[in-house]
């Protein structure tokens, strides 16, 4: 009786396949998800379901259709024929990656065939000439990346278009004078592209929303946030729902949880936050161990599965730190109040507890649901003073009050043990192979009216790095504590895989222009090395291009449930479990190891790796709009330095221009080699450099020269330079 069960159940789900591959013939250029496919078959039932999702990834594995998207299956194209996704250069030539496929495929501009950036495509493939790169023309767009742009329109008498800058829109769209939503010429506006015609160059769209004037401060931030699909108001059904939260502390819910409010607690933030979603308390324990928590604001208490308040902030996956502002995850009811741990006030945190002792060797451990109060509020420069003076006096000008004070005896004692502490935990870090990336950060002084006034850079000192240590402590002992558990349960970490060897190489090549040298005989000797490279260029004219060709040659670390370890921070086991108001992750590590700690079952890994690509992709968007608004913010200020010489580095070498990057402030700008008028200059590739033909003088890449403004340009976010000439020639 049971083998015939079993061979029901294999021809059952030899049916659906042979049904799977018959819908995916029909519509081959549409992809499908198990949920379509099982509508399409009329199957609703979980065991049917299930034997559809085996039967997708056994065509898979044979090759017979493909993975274009998480859980999105099409057929397999014919040999000539492949399919990837479109990733544009800033020139216009097209590389079109195909998973499973070493070599890129080059697509010429003419050959693009409408195709944008970020699209997934169909590609016939060329015959290879000998010795050369595989290329090949756009057959069809299979999946849209985008259909909205930001561009700025010039309206005529019967039409308009849009101008996109950047390479993920290369052609204006045309829009129907019926269509502009009011726009006037030199507004920055949202457009919807609705179609494009085979044998038309322009596609066609609608005005969606008029952003303002373009240049205009309030239109260019609105801009970057439009670009990237990102948010900057709630709607306002989430506002209300949050509004009307209960955000009351309530002595029923104290009784669940472990009461601390009686323990030296405190917060360590930048001066200006607003939301503090962590605290650190501390006492020394009779046996002359310490008890050290690591408190993180219960974000997850508040936002509940399948409220709209949870649904909007999964979308958002993240808080976006723009150069004037924050758009935050959560409405600023939850962010700046309830859940933010403000001095004074009690709150319901979600908490790793350690005892440690004198070696900062862990004892003991505890996670679990909190109530706690916080004694006090610091800045940074505050605790910086404690550490570096030992003494309890915040003299005025550091004084988040503006005036000096005594910091209580009982604090400024936690703050110098824990610092001992974090740099024992800090040195056994570095000494198991993390990197040490302290990269400068450019921070802006605005004025009232968002004008630029003056620029300074962030530095990471030992205040910033004792928080540091803590949270890593934190973020780690909770990864370690699920990841080990056996059954295995599906868990959200963070990871971070090694770095490419190519790029390593890379790397080296570069470097060594500069006297400097990588040892990469194994992981450990890579580390080291690093390490050593990043301390080494502190302070020269360079350190701010190695750091950033540095971070380029890593990995880039996501979301993930499968676990493979954090390469550069030398972990085997690592999530976010410690900013839950700015990050969904955490949100979704709060939930889940509360399931756990009660009981519960190994959660659906499939809905929670979905939810993992969607944070890292969100993450991504949010990191590529702070660095426009950077950029954007350079270009202002440098707008009001126009009769000004910079002393500045070249950072890039190309065939149509030198990259020069200002020395006093990390702004970057382009001296064309057309406006090097001295003589006609010839990129050298192998050199880095660019060679004069008559003079031969050279402009190599990390040079000093003196640059000065000759155009910025605030919507393009681009500044040209005109070359003064080398520092030694100038000076």
């Amino acid at each position: 009786m049971s083998k015939r069960r079993k061979r029901g159940k294999k021809n059952k789900q030899e049916n659906f396949t042979q049904h799977i591959l018959s819908i995916l013939r029909k519509e081959h250029s549409k992809a499908f998800n198990y949920k379509q496919i099982a509508a399409k078959l009329g199957q609703d039932d979980p065991s049917s379901r299930n034997q559809i999702v085996k039967s997708l990834k056994k065509l898979q594995g044979e090759g017979a259709i493909q993975e274009i998207e998480r859980g999105k299956y099409i057929l397999t194209p014919s040999q000539n024929y492949v399919t990837g996704i479109m990733d544009i250069t800033s020139r216009g030539k097209g590389y079109v990656i195909v998973e499973g496929r070493e070599e890129d495929i080059v697509i010429k501009p003419k050959n693009l065939n409408k195709a944008l950036n970020g699209d997934v495509v169909e590609v016939y493939v060329f015959k290879r000439k000998r010795g050369g790169k595989e290329e090949g023309e756009v057959t069809k767009i299979l999946q849209r990346k985008r259909t909205d742009f930001v561009g700025t329109i010039q309206v005529s008498e019967k039409f308009a278009f849009v101008e996109c800058p950047g390479y993920s829109m290369y052609t204006d769209i045309f829009v129907p004078k019926s269509k502009i939503n009011k726009a006037q010429t030199g507004d920055k506006v949202l457009v919807k592209m609705e179609g494009w015609e085979a044998h038309s160059e322009s596609p066609v769209g609608s005005v969606i929303k008029v952003l303002g004037k373009a240049g205009e401060h309030h239109t260019e931030i609105h801009s970057i946030l439009a670009q990237y699909g990102l948010p900057y108001e709630f709607p306002h059904e989430v506002e209300a729902y949050a509004n009307n939260l209960d955000t009351s502390i309530q002595a029923s819910e104290i009784k669940k949880r472990r009461d601390m409010r009686d323990i030296l607690t405190f917060t360590i933030d930048p001066k200006d936050a607003k939301d503090f979603d962590d605290a650190l308390s501390f006492q020394k324990l009779e046996n002359g161990n310490y008890e050290i928590g690591i408190h993180i604001a219960d974000v997850s208490h508040y936002v509940k599965p399948g409220t709209i308040l949870d649904e909007e902030a999964y979308e958002r996956a993240t808080s976006v730190y723009l150069v004037d502002r924050v758009v935050p995850m959560l409405p600023e009811i939850l962010s700046n109040n309830a859940c933010s741990l403000r001095p004074h006030e009690e709150k319901y945190t979600f908490s790793a507890v350690f005892e440690m002792n004198e070696k900062a060797e862990i004892v003991d451990q505890w996670f679990g649901r909190t109530v706690t109060y916080s004694d006090a509020r610091f800045a940074y420069e505050e605790a910086q003073q404690i550490i570096e003076t030992g003494e309890a006096t915040i003299p005025a000008k550091i004084s988040l009050t503006g005036k000096a004070y005594e910091a209580p005896a009982e604090i400024a004692e936690a703050v110098l043990e824990l610092d001992r502490l974090a740099k024992i935990l800090r040195t056994k870090r570095m000494r198991h192979g993390a990197i040490s990336f302290d990269k400068v950060e450019v921070k802006f002084i605005l004025d009232e009216h968002n004008e630029p006034e003056g620029v300074y850079f962030k530095e990471s000192k030992e205040a910033n790095k004792l928080i540091e240590e803590f949270m890593l402590l934190a973020n780690r002992s909770v990864a370690e504590f699920i990841g080990k558990q056996n059954p295995k349960k599906t868990f959200v970490y963070r990871v971070h895989d090694e770095p490419d060897d190519e790029k390593i190489a890379a790397l080296e090549n570069i470097i060594k222009r500069f006297g400097y040298k990588l040892n990469t005989r194994d992981r450990k000797s890579t580390a080291q090395s690093l390490n050593k490279l990043l301390s080494d260029v502190v302070g020269k004219k360079e350190q701010n291009l190695v750091d950033t060709l540095a971070i380029r040659s890593m990995s880039k670390a996501v979301y993930t449930t499968n676990n493979i370890g954090h390469y550069g921070l030398a972990f085997d086991y690592y999530t976010h479990f410690t900013s839950p108001i700015r990050r969904y992750p955490d949100v979704m590590v709060h939930r889940l190891l509360q399931w756990y700690l009660d009981g519960g079952k190994s959660a659906a890994e499939d809905k929670y790796e979905e939810q993992c690509a969607h944070s890292s992709d969100m993450e991504n968007l949010a990191a590529n709009a702070e660095r426009d608004s950077v950029k954007y913010m350079q270009v202002k200020y440098m707008m009001d330095h126009k009769d000004q010489d910079f002393l500045g580095v070249i950072s890039g070498v190309t065939e149509w221009g030198i990259y020069v990057e200002i020395i006093s402030n990390k702004c970057e700008g382009m001296v064309r080699l057309g406006d090097l008028n001295d003589d006609h200059y010839v990129f050298d590739k192998e050199e880095f450099a660019v060679i004069g033909n008559r003079t031969h003088n050279v402009y190599r890449l990390g040079d000093e020269v003196y640059v000065k403004v000759k155009n910025a340009d605030l919507v393009k976010k681009h500044l040209d330079f005109t070359m003064l000439g080398h520092r030694k020639d100038v000076e």
